[in-house]
Formats: C-alpha cells, sequence, structure tokens
C-alpha cells in the first residue's frame, strides 16, 4: 500500500462528511421568518395586527393558487388567517405556520437525521472491514516470516 493511500481516504471520508452535514443542513432548513422591521418605520405602513390588539376571525388554514397569487402573506409559509384588529376595525391577512406544516418539517427532519445515520453506520463497518482486513494481513505476513 503506497504512503498516505490511508490519509487519501480520510480526507475523502471528512469532505464526505461535510457534504452531507451541509445537505442536511438545507433540508432541513425550515423557512426563516419574516425580517424584523426597523424601529424607526412609520406606524401607518405597518400591518395593523402589529400595532393593535386583534381578533382571529378565521384560523390558519393553507392558501389557495388564486390567494397564494394574489396575498403577499402566503408567499412566506403557504397558510395565512384573516384577522380583524380591534382598534380600526380592519380585517387583514396574516401569515401563520400550521400545525399540519410544523409536523410535515418534523417528518422531514427526522428522516434526514435516519438516512445520515443509516450512512455513517454504513461507512463505520466498511472502515472496520477495512481495518479488520490489514489487521489479518500483517498478522498473516508475521506467521510466513518465520
Amino acid at each position: 500500500m503506497p504512503a498516505g493511500a490511508g490519509r487519501r481516504g480520510l480526507l475523502l471520508g471528512r469532505h464526505l462528511c461535510w457534504l452531507l452535514c451541509a445537505f442536511s443542513l438545507k433540508l432541513c432548513q425550515a423557512e426563516a421568518s419574516e425580517p424584523e422591521e426597523k424601529l424607526s418605520v412609520n406606524t401607518s405602513n405597518l400591518p395593523c395586527w402589529l400595532v393593535e390588539e386583534f381578533v382571529v376571525a378565521e384560523e390558519c388554514a393553507p392558501c389557495s393558487n388564486f390567494r397564494t397569487k394574489t396575498t403577499p402573506e402566503c408567499g412566506s409559509t403557504g397558510y395565512v388567517e384573516k384577522i380583524t384588529c380591534s382598534s380600526s376595525k380592519r380585517n387583514e391577512f396574516k401569515s401563520c405556520r400550521s400545525a399540519l406544516m410544523e409536523q410535515h418539517l418534523f417528518w422531514k427532519f427526522e428522516g434526514a437525521v435516519v438516512g445520515v445515520a443509516l450512512v455513517f453506520a454504513c461507512l463505520v463497518i466498511i472502515r472496520q472491514r477495512q481495518l479488520d482486513r490489514k489487521a489479518l494481513e500483517k498478522v498473516r505476513k508475521q506467521i510466513e516470516s518465520i
């Protein structure tokens, strides 16, 4: 075996590890919440539910294809709830996260974790077999030299 061949396998395994970690993070990344508004923003431009108390008129529900195209609040999560602001009596839509969506994200994460665990279990088994073969070869050479 040439010098440094084991190191090449170790580097390949390290690169594979980083690749799998990056893939699992990308796969499991939940959609980021909307960016925080600056404190000096004029309150008249803000949605009423940020500055007033509100009542939920319609519970969190998935957006239809038409509503997804027409309502910007549907863009971030795909779910929206209708609210009524107390002071101004305005009806507005607010993006929300449903239990069904959270459950879907949870199982997606669990699947990714199980997949990564299986990959690394296979890598451990392969590496253990390589080490066993090297040990047997070393013992065989020692026995032959006697």
